[in-house]
């Protein structure tokens, strides 16, 4: 197996700029808040980092204590089908297995979050904010 460092493009010229780390994709930060607990995310959602978002986001439906949870993908680069996923499957927990108030998600105007929402109809089915501010009080 050759070094990571010594890979090509794929043209064959100068050497690829290194990947990051699966866990260097997205950077996930729990903050608890007056108003309820939010999961800031930072990166990019694919089927790599997709389950530690919803890990981060069960653990934050353990420690709200009826008070709602804020997913805040303002930062977000890149939302992929498995982060869709994860978002829905966040969503139903949220509201049918754990008994609290709908997920709320902050997606601001951000393109890459808000038109693949859209595109598969999510809108019709997470709560949308454009401020974490709005999120809490709402």
């Amino acid at each position: 197996m050759k070094p990571a460092g010594d890979e090509r493009t794929p043209d064959g010229g100068e050497r690829a700029e290194p990947r990051p780390d699966r866990e260097q994709l997205i950077s996930l930060r729990t903050v608890d808040r007056d108003g309820g607990v939010v999961v800031e995310v930072d990166g990019e959602i694919d089927g790599l980092t997709a389950p530690r978002l919803r890990s981060a986001v069960f653990d934050a439906f353990d420690r709200v204590d009826g008070k709602p949870v804020v997913v805040d993908l303002t930062s977000v680069r890149f939302l992929g089908s498995a982060g869709l996923r994860a978002l829905f499957d966040m969503a139903a927990e949220s509201v049918n297995q754990r008994g609290h108030t709908p997920l709320r998600v902050v997606v601001d105007h951000t393109r890459p979050v808000i038109r693949p929402i859209e595109i598969v109809g999510l809108d019709n089915v997470l709560a949308l904010y454009e401020s974490v501010s709005d999120a809490l009080v709402h």
